[in-house]
């Protein structure tokens, strides 16, 4: 494991000394509904009560499938509290997939909102969830199925639970979908989530790192009465580990966590929000969340009521590429905005980062810098590849990461190697890094396209076709092909019709014409999942279908 300092405590224990040091500071706000540091602690603490009286402490899983809401705040918190881990579950997941996560996780408790009860009660008669034994229902306007408890009831009639002595060793399990295969759960100890999260923002913020409770505690008071601490909005939701772990960053940092309140992206209720909120910060995934965003802003200021974006001071992308085109977009709109897109993944990171400052033009697409501290590795030796080589690596990135998958001790080693005494985190991106540290990422290792013997990776081609000027949103997969192994094909959206020789032209511009896709498929819309990532197995299945009917 990476060497995060001396600070080695629970994220409960951060959080309850900095609910003291600033207990009437706006904590969380999701959507209309606000909650101050005393009220978070208090519920919180609550169920952290019931939680005990339940039985449920130390390593207890505790699965949350929920739409954003306060619920799901409060009962991180309260996991963490006593010692329990919460675990994330796609609200999209049908019952089979639900229960898959339960179980693989031993989840022993699932707390959820109504609109999802007719998969829970399927799931649990058909036996399985087994290690469920506590279900806690949010009242949503449905009925409370049988054998679960009302969240509200619980907290009212709970205790709240004394503060305890904890570990920086507790866990967050955070499930991954991936590309391929099942969800898999990510091991994250404590001390290292605040490696990872909470280094940066001092660093950032030219701060000392705080190695006591005390400390953090002290820090996040004094930014927020400086003024200077972040009002940060999270548009991806909170199942999908981006929205939690920047949630953490802020609160470290004094700051207040701005959520959308619907159940689907608005981004007019995004704006509204950063208007009414003065949001300093917002983080999103790609151009599924910025498209939209930009969308939105263009018409307002062709209305003739143009949004107060002046509180606006940073855009973080991460999980999906961001266009220059729609960083460019986000600028015109926004006078003082830095323009951050990273490189990043559920088991650690950033592999890259691309910084657009107020009045400058934004990089080419899918071009990054790499840290110091990230490499490309041969994905044979496992050997560093030199920087200036042009031979295609995997991204690996030292560091504050994970301890690993849960269960999955074949597919730990792979991710977390350890080389030359170093252990790195490897997700599977493949890329190039320059002698002068420019990152050209070239797509997942697991859904590389091999056609006839040469090695096409997908990032590369849907960055290539999104430079189209009717392509809205582009996904490039290899179909089964008798002779060449495998083709590519392009699933895409756009404006308007468009010759689809038109887009293979604008493709093979830009890259080797061996490249370019052999066929398209049109589509609607492009399928993301709601953190923002594409679906490759979806697409896959998409092409495939479209060119056996064609």
């Amino acid at each position: 494991m990476s060497d995060t300092g001396a600070l080695h405590e629970s994220w409960a224990t951060l959080w309850e000394a900095i609910a003291d040091a600033q207990p009437d500071a706006l904590a969380v706000v999701i959507g209309t509904q606000e909650m101050t540091w005393r009220e978070y602690d208090d519920r919180a603490a609550r169920l952290a009560g019931a939680f005990t009286a339940a039985g449920v402490g130390r390593g207890t899983k505790v699965a949350q499938l929920m739409f954003n809401c306060p619920e799901y705040m409060e009962s991180v918190y309260a996991a963490f509290k006593v010692q329990a881990s919460p675990v994330n579950v796609n609200y999209r997941y049908q019952a089979a997939e639900i229960a898959y996560v339960c179980d693989n996780a031993g989840a022993e408790v699932l707390v959820f909102h109504g609109a999802h009860a007719d998969r829970v009660a399927t799931a649990r008669a058909d036996g399985l969830m087994p290690s469920v034994r506590l279900l806690l229902q949010v009242d949503d306007g449905h009925p409370l199925i049988d054998g679960a408890r009302w969240y509200h009831e619980v907290i009212a009639e709970a205790e709240p639970a004394p503060r305890i002595d904890r570990s920086g060793g507790d866990e967050l399990l955070l499930y991954t979908g991936g590309t391929t295969g099942m969800p898999k759960g990510v091991i994250w100890p404590h001390h290292e989530l605040f490696g990872a999260l909470a280094f940066p923002g001092y660093m950032a913020a030219g701060l000392d790192v705080p190695t006591t409770i005390d400390a953090v505690a002290g820090t996040a008071a004094t930014i927020r009465s400086s003024g200077n601490s972040p009002v940060m909005l999270c548009a991806p939701p909170l199942m999908h580990g981006t929205a939690l772990f920047l949630a953490m960053s802020a609160f470290v940092m004094g700051g207040t966590v701005v959520l959308l309140g619907g159940r689907s992206f608005d981004a007019d209720e995004l704006w509204d929000l950063v208007e009414r909120y003065q949001v300093t910060q917002i983080s999103l995934v790609g151009d599924a969340f910025a498209r939209p965003m930009t969308a939105a802003l263009a018409a307002r200021a062709e209305a003739g009521s143009p949004r107060n974006l002046t509180s606006l001071q940073r855009i973080a992308s991460t999980g999906a590429t961001l266009s220059a085109d729609q960083k460019r977009a986000l600028a015109a709109h926004a006078p003082n905005l830095m323009i951050l897109d990273m490189i990043g993944a559920s088991e650690g990171g950033p592999f890259g980062v691309s910084a657009t400052m107020p009045g400058d033009e934004p990089a080419d697409t899918a071009i990054f810098t790499a840290p110091p501290n990230v490499v490309t590795l041969d994905p044979d030796t496992h050997e560093v590849i030199p920087r200036g080589s042009d031979t295609p690596g995997m991204l690996a990135v030292s560091g504050p990461m994970p301890a690993g998958y849960l269960g999955d001790p074949d597919k730990t080693a792979r991710t977390f190697p350890v080389i030359n005494g170093v252990r790195y985190t490897v997700p599977g991106d493949f890329a190039t890094i320059a002698t002068d540290g420019t990152v050209t990422l070239l797509g997942r290792g697991s859904v590389c396209i091999n056609s006839g013997g040469e090695k096409i990776y997908p990032e590369e081609v849907e960055v290539a076709a999104r430079e189209h000027p009717d392509v809205i949103d582009a996904i490039a997969v290899g179909v089964p092909h008798e002779r060449f192994g495998q083709t590519v094909t392009l699933v895409c959206s756009t404006r308007a019709p468009v010759d689809p020789d038109a887009i293979i032209d604008t493709v093979k511009e830009r890259i080797a014409h061996y490249k370019a896709p052999r066929q398209i498929v049109f589509v609607d819309e492009v399928y993301r999942a709601p953190n923002g990532k594409l679906d490759y197995r979806w697409a896959t299945d998409t092409a495939i279908a479209a060119l056996a009917g064609s």
